[in-house]
């Protein structure tokens, strides 16, 4: 074009909120097109053709000085009959236009809204807001495609790349040998015109006929107990259903030891653990789907956490070093394979990608806690514990970080615990203990009502009082505790047999009675002490943490996982669970893991960083540690030999220190270190 023409040519000044992004283009300039040149993120599936509707923006009136915009309501052209389509078909917001199809007429301020930005921020977190950029590994992009004639023999899978590239900026693609055999039907069915699911900006790993506007991921916390899924929307974020399942694994074990046991002692074991979870896996895909009304072929990308067990079944590797020192790994480095390698019924072109393990005992289900909770970003002492069988610890902030996994054992769970039972309908959960008369109170699972609130026995007749859990457990021992009856070596005090009915004695020892009759329901002195031996390995583990790291207290301490989110955080440093610190600085996050696997789904970026991030931890080989015992001695002591509380003294009235004259064990509460599980 000659220069005299160029200066006569019409242009319009566009600025971009919120970015600020602001240029000159010619009048007729589509504002997609303004924003691609200048960097705007806005987003497009189907290319500027008016049938995604994901380049929806608003035009904003009004005199704008610091733009040096004067944006009027014609600054834009008419509404086009693509976008009247689109509205009658999809339905839009008053005044939102699509970007594709509105074109410069005057200068104008465009308000670009935040559904419709490419890297969106979705809240993954409600408690505190935890927001992420969106940018899965999936990517869908609409194209049309030449047809072959004779006069141009080339494959229909190079013009399918000639056309990525030229309307997407797509190059060198590859693509995988299952969907190659479809590509030919496909592009004859779509006329043509097909959206194609590109992993990474470099596979293809679908493609559909026609316009295609979502595809979907598994977010997937593959637990010992539990298996928890989550089906996300990759465009959106959003989760579109949830499932979950007691692991089919527990048939061959209840804790990890049990299951490496077996495959030990049963030739092919491992196969058979790896079927019942990857079974386990395909029936919570067909319950998501399901519920979501979804083909699970558009299921294209899966993130999947776990212990180092459950992550090495999870991928058919046989566990088997990891049940003895030095543990040692398969791998503890992030891995992408193919859906259709691990057996997973969704797309078999779809990719499954691994968090990194970060040692023998510490998984990649922590990992992707650290990725939730993010203590590598903060400046406070942050302490992270799972508490499960093996409880799994990480301390630190943005300049170190440490983890550790330290061997509590069932007893949290309610195994090893005489009147113990998992989480369900009829089991006490919540108890509370009148220091004066010493009769206890409780709620069940399944019932709001404490058992002396009228309507309680009604309520509960259908369930039962079958048992008490975990949360239970610990709060009935603190409770017991702080009422007397325990002393701080955590010996049931006989004397107060006299006091209450509720104290009564077992051959050389006492116990205490939460519910009597029938299905009585008693702490026995064994109960104690099996908590007491997790409690302790737990401080243990995380005072050696802190010994490390040269810190005497922390500034926050999180509880995670299905067990920790249900714990009274005030019962547990009662019981000298966790170190001192300001309560309202401890908290339970439910499941972290699965938060963590969100994450890594929705931003592939995050996947990169948890890799760098695990690089860097530190691990503490407890079994190795000969500070461990003497700190797990200590911490045998309610709610602890040594170590005061003046934090939870401010809020809880603690006993002064009592030790009982008849050790029942005549042992010191000195037990061996128990074994992994």
């Amino acid at each position: 074009m000659p220069n005299e023409l160029l200066a006569k040519e019409k242009t319009h000044l566009v600025a971009f909120m919120p970015s600020g992004k602001r240029g000159r283009f010619p009048d007729g300039t589509p504002v997609l097109e303004a924003a691609r040149v200048l960097g705007v993120d806005i987003d497009s599936v189907c290319g500027g053709r008016g049938i995604c509707g994901r380049c929806q923006v608003d035009l904003t009136v009004g005199k704008f000085s610091k733009h040096g915009v004067v944006s009027r309501a014609d600054s834009l052209s008419p509404f086009a009959e693509a976008e009247e389509k689109f509205k009658q078909r999809r339905g839009m917001k008053e005044g939102r236009r699509l970007s594709c199809h509105a074109l410069l007429r005057g200068d104008v301020v465009i308000d670009v809204p935040a559904v419709s930005q490419v890297h969106k921020q979705v809240i993954v977190k409600q408690a505190d807001d935890r927001k992420i950029e969106m940018d899965p590994a999936i990517r869908l992009h609409f194209v049309q495609v030449l047809e072959p004639d004779m006069y141009n023999p080339t494959g229909d899978f190079e013009r399918l790349c000639l056309a990525l590239k030229q309307q997407w900026g797509l190059d060198f693609m590859e693509c995988d040998l299952r969907t190659l055999q479809a590509l030919q039907k496909v592009l004859r069915d779509g006329k043509w015109n097909v959206t194609v699911a590109v992993h990474r900006s470099s596979r293809i790993t679908k493609i559909w006929p026609g316009f295609h506007n979502v595809a979907y991921g598994l977010a997937v916390d593959v637990g010992s107990t539990t298996i928890a899924m989550h089906l996300c929307n990759l465009s959106t974020g959003d989760v579109v259903a949830s499932a979950g399942m007691m692991n089919p694994q527990i048939r061959y074990g209840e804790d990890l030891m049990s299951r490496v046991s077996y495959v030990m002692m049963n030739p092919g074991g491992e196969q058979l653990l790896t079927e019942a979870v990857r079974r386990g896996i395909n029936d919570l895909i067909a319950e998501v789907s399901e519920a979501a009304e979804i083909d699970p072929t558009d299921i294209l990308n899966a993130v999947f956490v776990g212990n180092p067990i459950m992550h090495h079944l999870l991928l058919g590797i046989d566990p088997t070093e990891l049940g003895g020192a030095p543990f040692a790994l398969t791998t503890n480095s992030g891995m992408t394979v193919w859906m259709s390698e691990i057996g997973v019924g969704s797309n078999p072109d779809g990719r499954a990608y691994f968090l990194p393990c970060i040692a023998g005992h510490v998984g990649a289900d922590t990992a992707a806690v650290i990725l939730a909770e993010a203590p590598h970003l903060q400046d406070q002492m942050m302490l992270i514990i799972d508490v499960g069988t093996n409880a799994e610890i990480v301390l630190g902030n943005n300049v170190r970080l440490l983890a550790a996994s330290s061997p509590t054992g069932p007893a949290f769970e309610g195994a090893q615990i005489s009147c113990g039972q998992r989480a369900a309908a009829g089991a006490i959960e919540r108890v509370r203990i009148n220091p004066e008369t010493l009769e206890p109170r409780f709620k069940v699972i399944g019932s709001d009502l404490w058992s002396d609130e009228d309507g309680f026995e009604e309520e509960t007749k259908k369930s039962g009082i079958t048992g008490i859990c975990g949360s239970g457990i610990i709060e009935v021992i603190a409770e017991m505790y702080l009422s007397g009856i325990l002393t701080t070596d955590g010996v049931i005090d006989g004397s107060f047999a006299a006091k209450s009915p509720r104290v009564v004695a077992d051959g050389r020892t006492f116990s205490y009675v939460i519910r009597g009759g029938e299905s009585e329901i008693k702490i026995y002195q064994t109960d104690v002490r099996a908590i007491q031996l997790a409690k302790a390995a737990l401080y243990a583990g995380a005072k050696l943490l802190m010994d490390k790291l040269g810190v005497e207290t922390v500034d926050r301490i999180v509880l995670t996982g299905a067990f920790g989110s249900h714990i009274d955080t005030k019962y547990a440093m009662v019981l000298g669970m966790i170190p001192d610190c300001n309560l309202e600085d401890v908290e339970g996050v439910g499941n972290a893991a699965g938060i963590g696997a969100r994450i890594a789904l929705l931003n592939k970026s995050a996947r990169d960083e948890i890799e760098a991030v695990v690089r860097s931890v530190e691990k503490i080989e407890t079994a190795v540690e000969p500070k461990f015992q003497e700190y797990f001695v200590e911490a045998m002591a309610i709610p602890h030999k040594t170590s005061r509380y003046p934090e939870l003294a401010k809020v809880v009235k603690l006993p002064e220190p009592r030790v009982s004259s008849n050790n029942p064990d005549g042992d010191n509460g000195r037990r061996r270190r128990r074994r992994r599980g």
